[in-house]
């Protein structure tokens, strides 16, 4: 099933089940989206152990090690 089929049959449900679609998918939106935010958590947990995170409450510290980071 091509993502165009899905969209067919959902232009066919009632107002009552593409509701029902809506609260699900903005469900399973938000559970994976926290379940990335876990990941970046346990990620920077291990970087932090390895003693690779680096903090900065200056400006420009902060654009370079932003810029750094990205290379």
């Amino acid at each position: 099933m091509i993502f165009n089929d899905v969209v067919e049959i959902i232009k066919g449900l009632s107002t009552d089940e593409k509701q029902e679609i809506q609260l699900l998918l903005k469900q399973y939106i938000r559970e994976e989206r926290r379940e990335e935010i876990y990941e970046h958590f346990k990620l920077a947990q291990v970087e932090q152990q390895k003693g690779e995170l680096k903090f900065s409450s200056k400006i420009n510290e902060l654009t370079q090690l932003i810029s750094t980071s990205d290379n």
